[in-house]
């Protein structure tokens, strides 16, 4: 005869089902307010919302392990997120270790309190609204202007006349960049006098929105320094970079010897501990793809007689 179905087992099971579903939908909902409150790129996102999470399944699903299904909750929170929200690959990927952080944190300091009593709970809450506050008012952001910059040799190339002209991109090798990062495709534009402007066509965003279509990007700069050795552009107008950060300035400044291209930005994204060194790394690869771009020996010759023939 098969054993009968035990009754405290279904109802546990029951619960934490439930606990998932709400917990699924709260965080939901919190998405839904905090993109209508433009703070989807603060510490109130991506800490408050796996936050909100472990704290819905311990409240409605009461599990023997809150770390557990909260983990569990994560990970399909995330799977979803994709297809019903829009996001691209690229939020996910770095979006991902930091909710199951958030996860780990809380889901522990739960597993805490239950076997240490509440009092345990008037250590962990400060904690989590020291973590959640960050970037959503301005006494509670970190400083966001950065600057980083790459050095490469120039091999006898002339940067001058490499920087005169469109640029002919090569193939991106940085292991971080070819994550999903937009890769330039071709440019438009020549000259260094102060005004002239170069238009830069990327690889379109593929959103993992069921049936979203591709969205084309680019980025617009414009010379505003010329002197000896040196040609810094503005960035005048970006759709590529601006849901990451808010590139502003491309500087180029060469020697005989070597060239270094300094990107300055800011950081739009918090929590600033985490964020901030994601992004300045992914920029200091950026500036140095720019860098062999532009100091790769022979190629200012290339492009300049692919110009006069054009």
């Amino acid at each position: 005869m098969s054993a009968e179905p035990d009754p405290v087992q279904q109802r546990r099971s029951r619960r934490v089902l439930a606990g998932v579903l709400v917990a699924l939908f709260a965080a939901l909902l919190a998405y839904r307010v905090l993109h209508a409150g433009h703070l989807e790129e603060t510490a109130v996102f991506y800490v408050g919302i796996p936050a909100v999470i472990a704290i819905m399944v311990a409240l409605v699903a009461r599990p023997k392990s809150a770390l557990g299904t909260t983990m569990a909750v994560i990970t399909i929170g995330l799977a979803l997120s994709g297809p019903l929200l829009g996001e691209g690959i690229v939020c996910l990927v770095f979006a991902a270790p930091l909710f199951y952080l958030v996860g780990l944190f809380v889901g522990l300091g739960i597993d805490f309190a239950r076997k240490r009593g509440p009092g345990a709970h008037l250590v962990l809450a400060p904690l989590l609204v020291a973590l959640v506050s960050e970037g959503a008012t301005g006494a509670t952001s970190l400083p966001r202007e950065n600057v980083v910059s790459a050095t490469r040799p120039t091999g006898g190339a002339d940067v001058a006349a490499a920087l005169a002209v469109a640029p002919r991109f090569p193939r991106v090798e940085s292991a971080f960049l070819r994550l999903g990062f937009p890769r330039p495709l071709v440019a438009e534009g020549a000259g260094l006098q102060v005004g002239a402007t170069r238009r830069i066509t990327f690889t379109p965003r593929r959103s993992l929105g069921i049936g979203a279509p591709l969205e084309p990007r680019s980025m617009t700069l414009r010379v505003k320094e010329r002197g000896p050795g040196v040609v810094v552009f503005d960035v005048v107008a970006d759709t590529t970079l601006a849901r990451w950060l808010d590139l502003e300035e491309a500087r180029f400044a060469w020697t005989r010897s070597d060239l270094t291209v300094s990107l300055r930005y800011r950081r739009t994204f918090d929590p600033a501990w985490y964020f901030g060194p994601i992004q300045r790394y992914g920029l200091g690869e950026a500036a140095g793809y720019l860098a062999e771009t532009f100091a790769r020996p022979g190629t200012s010759a290339a492009r300049a007689d692919m110009t006069s023939t054009s």
